[in-house]
């Protein structure tokens, strides 16, 4: 039986963060497991998307954050990243691929993985604060990734003639075009993180100080009804 650690995190969103990371988990292994008789069906090509890749980032921020929640700097690092990653992945497929095949044709498992699961880290993110400070290290750190991501698929995709969204095609858009795109693409996910790095923890500061108010009333109560 899995025991979980005692820590400052809520228990209900403790136990929210593992609902959801077995969620995701039966999404993501549903296309490979329905796609094993499939000859076209690569799982290199699969696991080569950035949305299946993110979402992998995400369960396990969400299990390990349940079962463990751990509170060291370098987790909550982790964590604000893995929170812009999976919002990066819902805002680019709401806004540039959301009418494209992506390998994710059950409506289900591209609710959970594309929308539903960005959710989550955000308002995990929003009620749990990482204490981080934005700060231009902080957003080179966090993009790191993204861009490593983009290398990998550019330098593979003329390797097995494959490339998983069309704005990373230079086929029929050209070098030139490709490059202007992703310098805005590059821009717009330093802005995102500088609005992750910003919201660190607002909802939950909210709900934190309404709850001192009210203690402080009540203690401000007690005495004054004191003899």
């Amino acid at each position: 039986m899995i025991m979980i650690a005692r820590s400052g995190t809520p228990l209900w969103i403790r136990l929210a963060r593992i609902a959801f990371g077995v969620l995701a988990i039966v999404a993501l292994v549903w296309i490979p497991v329905r796609n094993l008789d499939v000859a076209s069906f690569s799982a290199t090509n699969y696991f080569s998307y950035f949305t299946i890749e993110s979402n992998i980032l995400g369960v396990i921020v969400l299990l390990i954050g349940g079962l463990r929640d751990p509170r060291s700097h370098g987790w909550q690092l982790v964590r604000g990243a893995v929170t812009l990653y999976l919002v990066i992945t819902g805002i680019v497929y709401a806004v540039l691929l959301a009418n494209i095949d992506v390998m994710l044709q059950d409506d289900w498992v591209n609710t959970v993985l594309h929308r539903l699961m960005p959710i989550v880290l955000l308002v995990d993110w929003l009620l749990v604060s990482g204490r981080l400070t934005s700060s231009a290290r902080l957003i080179g750190l966090w993009l790191i990734y993204p861009i490593a991501y983009g290398v990998y698929t550019l330098v593979r995709g003329p390797i097995v003639d494959w490339y998983p969204y069309p704005f990373l095609d230079p086929r029929g858009q050209g070098y030139l075009s490709l490059s202007l795109g992703l310098v805005v693409l590059v821009v717009v996910f330093a802005l995102l993180a500088v609005a992750v790095a910003s919201i660190d923890g607002l909802l939950g500061g909210w709900i934190g100080l309404s709850r001192n108010q009210v203690g402080k009333h009540a203690k401000s109560d007690n005495t004054s009804s004191a003899p």
